[in-house]
């Protein structure tokens, strides 16, 4: 039998009777997030917590995986006592982002977050390849709320470093804050972090 028998309206008429209900995304808290991975939820899955998604993180080629070790060696060679670079590991940015950049620097020692992920990096760096677009705008974004007062992003793509300070409110930028200042270094420049005025790093050293 056909629906207009049965209603009494047309097809037509009834498909304009129906309300759609929008779909929703389910966001998470930090704490919940935090608990789920207590409990093993998340096991051998490469999340994040970025601004209440859980973002699946970018697969590595050998060529990114060896960057990142890079960046690492070169950053622990020029630190000063009391400063600690954190590969690959939860950093605690707010009430619904933990995202997990390839390289935070860090106040203290290991041992200092037995209980607690780092807070407030003085500097943070993301490898980029595929991610680069996502690498810019959600983490950009989500670095300067923050106020974190360094991002780096080693732009494989380009062959360059991008230097972005001085984060403030941004209407137009996904999570409504960006950096206003950024930078684009290539081979021979060098770069002295915000927090070390003393140390220079090549550029060249970060993109072997």
């Amino acid at each position: 039998m056909h629906l207009s028998a049965l209603t009494g309206y047309s097809r037509g008429a009834y498909a304009g009777l129906v309300t759609q209900t929008p779909l929703t995304v389910r966001r998470w808290t930090r704490s919940e997030y935090d608990r789920l991975v207590k409990l093993g939820a998340f096991e051998r899955e490469p999340l994040e917590l970025i601004g209440g998604q859980l973002i699946v993180a970018e697969p590595q080629s050998a060529y990114h995986a060896s960057v990142i070790r890079t960046v690492d060696y070169v950053l622990r060679g020029v630190l000063p006592l009391g400063w600690i670079v954190s590969v690959q590991a939860p950093v605690s940015l707010d009430d619904e982002s933990e995202p997990e950049p390839d390289l935070a620097v860090v106040a203290g020692r290991p041992t200092d977050y037995r209980h607690a992920h780092p807070s407030r990096p003085v500097l943070v760096v993301e490898v980029a390849e595929s991610s680069l677009s996502f690498d810019r705008r959600r983490k950009g974004s989500l670095y300067a709320r923050a106020s974190i007062a360094e991002y780096w992003i080693v732009n494989l793509v380009d062959q360059v470093l991008e230097v972005c300070r001085d984060p403030g409110p941004e209407p137009t930028a996904h999570g409504g804050w960006a950096y206003q200042s950024v930078s684009t270094l290539a081979s021979p420049a060098t770069v002295t972090p915000l927090a070390f005025t003393t140390v220079q790093i090549a550029v060249a050293d970060l993109l072997p």
